[in-house]
């Protein structure tokens, strides 16, 4: 009988929600444990088996030496790696501290600071580990999810989109809320991935997927001005999710501040 295939669930520092998704896959989940063997997921129990693994998922940035030591231990036990989530992928909401003082943060949210130890960056996975895929958003798509560990379970590469969220405003059917209704959108330079979720109920994409392939930002920055963002507000709108991202940093935006 073939012995199947090992499933570990890494958390670093973000809030679970991709981890979560995981968990509410729930029907398709039990015909995935029907598949593999999961043997490290403490988010869902407390069953921990030690390596090799086959598929790691990882969440999380870095953010804390610990997390130095563990990612490349990981790394090293891990025959496939996929980062899941913003955090991630892409520093996530926390690589704000990336553009502040980390010292001055400790010392106003903690009693003792000194016995904190962090960094003074959030990055993401890939700037420490080589990583095999990765699954963007915050959180994860559950369907992406779903498709890309069958995908590693039948031997192909998972079927993810390389194009921006206004190609899924397109197939859905929806309407552009930037030329209907002069809302400021972040779509045309985001990864594609969500279904468009925020356009199709009147919001502008947040860019929680991170930067597309060669994302054209420096011709968006004009829309976004034009439609009411301040300098400040498209900013705070690009160090968001993927602050950490050089196209979205500012280090890349032509036409940025």
């Amino acid at each position: 009988m073939t012995t199947p295939p090992t499933l570990a669930v890494w958390k670093f520092t973000s809030c679970d929600g991709c981890q979560l998704t995981l968990l509410d896959c729930e029907d398709e989940l039990l015909a995935l444990a029907g598949r593999v063997r999961i043997v490290h997921f403490t988010e869902a129990s407390s069953t921990v088996e030690p390596g090799p693994y086959d598929v790691s998922l990882v969440e999380g940035s870095v953010t804390t030496p610990d997390e130095l030591r563990r990612v490349a231990e990981i790394r090293e036990q891990s025959r496939i790696l996929v980062t899941i989530g913003a955090c991630a992928t892409h520093g996530g909401i926390q690589a704000l501290r990336n553009f502040a003082d980390i010292e001055e943060f400790t010392s106003i949210v903690y009693a003792s600071p000194e016995y904190i130890e962090t960094l003074s960056t959030s990055t993401p996975i890939s700037d420490h580990v080589p990583v095999d895929f990765e699954l963007r958003g915050c959180p994860i798509d559950r369907r992406q999810l779903l498709d890309t560990l069958c995908a590693f379970l039948a031997g192909r590469a998972p079927d993810i989109p390389n194009t921006s969220v206004c190609t899924e405003c397109k197939r859905r059917g929806t309407t552009c809320i930037t030329v209907a209704e002069g809302i400021p959108c972040l779509g045309p330079v985001t990864q594609a991935g969500c279904g468009a979720l925020c356009p199709a109920y009147h919001r502008g994409c947040f860019g929680c997927f991170g930067p597309m392939a060669q994302p054209n930002i420096g011709a968006l920055l004009p829309i976004l001005r034009i439609n009411g963002m301040s300098v400040e507000e498209v900013d705070r709108a690009f160090h968001t999710f993927a602050a950490a991202a050089p196209e979205f940093s500012g280090r890349d935006r032509a036409g940025g501040t």
